[in-house]
C-alpha cells in the first residue's frame, strides 16, 4: 500500500490526534469524580454471577463470547491470543472464575483496569514445580500497553522463549519471517526488521534506550537471553511512547525479576547448563532470587566457553570460538502505598579472536601483512532506575525511568608497519516521565523523554566524537470507542541538538504522528487492522570506527524521516488462525557516512515493501504453523546490498518458516521443531551475485521429571539436522564474489539440563 513521498498526511494525523485527546477530557473529569466517590481499587468490582456457555476453540473467539455473556470488557493485543486455544467454559459462574477457566494453560492472566474492564497480560514465568498465580498476584507488573492493538506487533512470549531455548538473539527471533539476524556468533549478530537494520528502530532494554552503533564489523546489541522475559517488535509503525528514533518501528526487550519466579515471600533459584557438541561449547547459568514483603532481588550470571564450530562441510569457521560472560542484578523496593523503585544492572562481555573483519569470513586480494584474525573485546552495560506505582488508579499510573547504557569495542588496528589498540565507545544517558490515565473507553499516556548520546573513537593517532541531545514530548491514546473498534493514535515532538566532530552544532525539531486500528469485522471470526506512522528522527550518530575529525560537514546534516504503512486481516475459526499483512517502509535521508573527509553527510533513501502471511492450527496440547514473507528492499532505487546498506538495510527476499510442538502431558514429554526455508533471491544490483537459498531443520525433545524431581527438566536439540552449508540471508557479503561470508554451524547436538529450587 504505497504512500506517495510528496504527500505525507501529517496534518491529518495531527488533527486526528488533537481531536482524540480532546474527546478524552470529559471522560477524565468523570473518572476523577467517580474515583473521589468510590475510593475503590480497579479490581474491586461488585460480586455477580452469570450463565456462561463458551465452546472450546480459539482464545480470541472465547474472549468475545465471554465479553458478551459477562458484560465485562476484555482488552488485549491480537498477538497475545494468537496461537492460543481455550477450553469450554459453562455454568453459572462469577466473571473472574469464568475468565480464569478460559485462560487456563494459556500463560496469560488478567488485571482489572476499570470497574468492568480487564486487560490481559503475560503471567509470570513458570518454573518447574511452581504454582499458578492468581490474577491479582501480579499487580504492579502490568504492561500498560499489552491490552491494546498495535498495527504490526510481534511478541516473543515467555512460552516462546521456553520453546526455542535460545542461546543467542538469533534463536530468540527464530520462526519470525519478518525478523532476521545476520552473523554466526553472538558478537557479530545484527537484527533486521523487514530488512531494516536495528539502529533505525527505537531499541530498549528494560526501558533503557540503546545506542550501540560502534563498528560495522561486529554486532549491534549483544544480548544474553538467559533471563530474557519478553521481546516485543513493532514492525514499521510504533506508538509515540515507544521512544524517539522509531524510523522502522521499535524493539523492546524486558528481563525477568524475582516476581516472575515467586508469587509470595520466599527464596529460590535456578541452575541451567548446556553443552553443544559442535565446538564443545559449554554454557552455564545460575540465578538466585528472593522476595520479602517490601523487597525483591534477583542475581544471575552466565559463563559460556568453547572452541570453533564446523560448518556443514565439516570445516572450522574462522573466529567462531565462544568466550562470553554476563551478569544481571535487580532490586525492587515497594512501599505499602504501592510506590515501587526498581534498580536493574546488566553487563555482557565477549572477548575472543574473530576474523579480521568480524562479520566476514575472508576477502580475497588483501595484503600479506593483514592477519586473518584479531581479538575483539565487546562489552555492553545497562543501568536502569525505574519508579512506578504497583496500585495505580484511573488518574495515577506513573512511570519514571532514568538509565545509562553503553557499548565499548576494543581491537588492534593493524598497518604494514605496526599494530596498536583502537577503542570505540557509545553511551546514552536517557530517561522518561509519563503517566497513563484510564477512562471507561481506553487510556491516554502523556509524557516526556530525553537522551544524551555520545559516540567516541580513540587510538594513539587520533580521537574524534559526535554527540546528540534530544528532548521529546508525547501523547498516545489507546481507545475502544465502540465494541468492534480499537484505536491507538498519538503524537510526539522532538527537539535535537547534534554536534559534529568539529564541534559545530545544528539544532532541529520535528513531529511524529501515528495511527493504528483494529476492527472486529465479524466478532470472533475476522479482524481487519491497519496503521500509519510518520517519524522524524533527527540526525543519527555515525559509527565510532569511522569518525573523522577532518569531516567538513559541507552541507548541514539532514534529519532522517520515514513514512510507514501496514494493513492486514486475521481470520480465526475452529482452532485455525490465518493472517495476512502488507507493508511499506520508506525512509528518506538515512545517514550513510564514510571516513573520507567529504563523506560525513552522505545519505540514502530506503524502501522496504512486501507482505507476510501465515496459517496456524492449535490444539489443547500443541500447535503447527506455517509463515511466509516476501520482503523487497531497495536503496536509492536499486536492489539493496549489504555493503551500501551498512547500518541501514540488507536484501531479504522470500522466506518460509514452519514450526510445530506437541506436549504429552501425562508423560512430561514435549517434542517439536522448526524449519527455515530461504528462497533464492535474483534481485541483485548490477555486478553483484544473486543470493542462494537454503533450508535448515531443527528438532527438539524435552522431559520434565515426575514426582519429587519435577523441578528438573532435560532437553535435547538437533540443530541443522541435514548439515546444510549456508550463511544466514542477513549475513554480510554473500552478493560479492571476493567475499567468503561467515557460515552457520553444521549439524549440532545441544544438551540442556535445568533445575529450579
Amino acid at each position: 500500500m504505497p504512500v506517495p513521498a510528496a504527500r505525507r498526511p501529517v496534518p491529518l494525523l495531527i488533527t486526528a490526534t488533537a481531536i482524540g485527546l480532546a474527546l478524552c477530557l470529559p471522560a477524565a473529569a468523570q473518572a476523577q469524580t467517580a474515583t473521589a466517590q468510590a475510593k475503590q481499587e480497579p479490581g474491586q468490582v461488585q460480586p455477580k454471577t452469570a450463565a456462561f456457555a463458551i465452546p472450546a476453540g480459539p482464545l480470541a473467539a472465547g474472549l468475545t463470547t465471554f465479553g458478551l455473556q459477562s458484560g465485562v470488557q476484555v482488552l488485549y493485543a491480537a498477538d497475545l491470543t494468537r496461537d492460543r486455544t481455550a477450553p469450554a467454559v459453562s455454568g453459572t459462574l462469577s466473571p473472574d472464575a469464568a475468565l480464569l477457566a478460559l485462560l487456563a494453560g494459556s500463560g496469560l492472566t488478567f488485571q482489572y483496569t476499570g470497574p468492568n474492564t480487564v486487560t490481559l497480560l503475560q503471567a509470570p514465568t513458570a518454573v518447574p514445580g511452581a504454582a499458578t498465580l492468581s490474577p491479582m498476584a501480579v499487580q504492579g507488573q502490568h504492561d500498560r500497553y499489552s491490552g491494546w492493538p498495535e498495527a504490526s506487533r510481534t511478541t516473543i512470549t515467555p512460552e516462546d522463549l521456553e520453546r526455542k531455548n535460545p542461546g543467542d538473539i538469533r534463536r530468540v527471533f527464530a520462526g519470525e519471517t519478518g525478523v532476521r539476524v545476520g552473523g554466526s556468533v553472538a558478537m557479530n549478530e545484527k537484527v533486521y526488521v523487514l530488512g531494516v537494520e536495528e539502529t533505525n528502530l527505537a531499541v530498549s532494554i528494560d526501558g533503557s534506550r540503546q545506542n550501540n552503533k560502534v563498528f560495522h564489523h561486529n554486532g549491534t546489541t549483544l544480548i544474553d537471553p538467559s533471563y530474557l522475559k519478553v521481546a516485543r517488535v513493532d514492525s514499521g509503525v510504533a506508538p509515540a511512547d515507544a521512544g524517539p528514533g522509531a524510523l522502522a518501528g521499535a524493539i523492546a526487550y524486558e528481563t525477568k525479576d524475582a516476581r516472575d519466579f515467586l508469587d509470595e515471600n520466599g527464596v529460590g533459584g535456578m541452575v541451567k547448563t548446556s553443552f553443544n557438541t559442535n565446538g564443545a561449547v559449554s554454557t552455564n547459568n545460575a540465578g538466585v532470587y528472593a522476595r520479602q514483603d517490601w523487597a525483591d532481588v534477583l542475581v544471575s550470571a552466565t559463563y559460556a566457553k568453547g572452541g570453533k564450530f564446523r560448518d556443514g562441510n565439516g570445516d572450522k569457521v574462522r573466529g567462531s570460538a565462544t568466550d562470553m560472560q554476563s551478569g544481571l542484578g535487580k532490586l525492587g523496593l515497594q512501599a505499602d502505598s504501592g510506590d515501587r523503585l526498581e534498580i536493574s544492572a546488566e553487563r555482557v562481555r565477549d572477548s575472543s579472536n574473530r576474523p579480521y573483519r568480524g562479520n566476514i569470513g575472508n576477502i580475497t586480494g588483501r595484503p600479506a601483512w593483514e592477519p586473518k584474525e584479531r581479538q575483539y573485546t565487546l562489552e555492553r552495560d545497562n543501568l536502569t532506575l525505574t519508579y512506578s506505582d504497583a496500585t495505580p488508579t484511573d488518574l495515577w499510573n506513573p512511570k519514571v525511568v532514568v538509565a545509562h547504557s553503553g557499548t565499548e569495542v576494543t581491537l588492534p588496528i593493524v598497518t604494514a608497519a605496526t599494530s596498536y589498540p583502537g577503542t570505540g565507545e557509545t553511551t546514552s544517558l536517557n530517561g522518561k516521565v509519563e503517566n497513563t490515565f484510564t477512562f471507561s473507553f481506553g487510556t491516554l499516556t502523556v509524557g516526556g523523554d530525553f537522551y544524551r548520546d555520545r559516540a567516541e573513537y580513540k587510538d594513539r593517532t587520533m580521537a574524534a566524537h559526535e554527540e546528540a541531545d534530544n528532548t521529546g514530548l508525547y501523547a498516545q491514546a489507546r481507545l475502544n470507542p465502540v465494541d468492534p473498534l480499537h484505536l491507538s493514535f498519538g503524537l510526539r515532538n522532538d527537539w535535537q541538538s547534534f554536534t559534529g566532530t568539529t564541534g559545530r552544532e545544528w539544532d532541529q525539531s520535528g513531529l511524529s504522528p501515528n495511527l493504528s486500528g483494529e476492527l472486529d469485522v465479524v466478532p470472533g471470526l475476522l479482524k481487519a487492522k491497519a496503521g500509519y506512522a510518520h517519524v522524524w528522527s533527527g540526525v543519527p550518530l555515525a559509527e565510532n570506527f569511522i569518525l573523522n575529525p577532518a569531516w567538513g560537514y559541507a552541507s548541514a546534516p539532514q534529519p532522517v524521516q520515514s513514512d510507514n504503512v501496514t494493513a492486514g486481516l486475521e481470520l480465526t475459526h475452529g482452532g485455525f488462525t490465518v493472517d495476512w499483512q502488507v507493508f511499506q517502509l520508506k525512509m528518506d535521508d538515512v545517514r550513510s557516512a564514510r571516513f573520507a573527509a567529504t563523506s560525513a553527510t552522505v545519505t540514502r533513501d530506503v524502501l522496504s515493501q512486501g507482505y507476510e502471511a501465515g496459517i496456524r492450527y492449535g490444539w489443547d496440547t500443541g500447535f503447527a504453523r506455517v509463515s511466509y514473507a516476501d520482503i523487497d528492499v531497495t536503496i536509492d532505487g536499486k536492489p539493496a546490498d549489504s555493503d551500501t546498506g551498512t547500518y541501514i538495510a540488507t536484501p531479504m527476499g522470500k522466506v518460509i518458516s514452519l514450526a510445530a510442538e506437541h506436549v504429552f502431558r501425562e508423560a512430561g514429554i514435549t517434542i517439536g521443531g522448526d524449519v527455515d526455508i530461504v528462497l533464492d533471491n535474483d534481485k541483485a544490483a548490477p555486478g553483484n551475485l544473486p543470493l542462494k537459498g537454503y533450508e535448515v531443520v531443527n528438532l527438539y525433545a524435552a522431559y520434565q521429571l515426575p514426582g519429587d524431581y519435577s523441578n528438573i527438566s532435560l532437553r535435547a536439540d538437533v540443530m541443522n539436522l541435514f548439515d546444510a552449508v549456508y550463511a544466514d540471508r542477513a549475513t554480510y557479503g554473500q552478493e560479492f564474489s571476493t567475499v567468503t561470508p561467515l557460515y552457520q554451524p553444521g549439524r549440532s547436538f545441544l544438551l540442556t539440563a535445568t533445575a529450579a529450587f
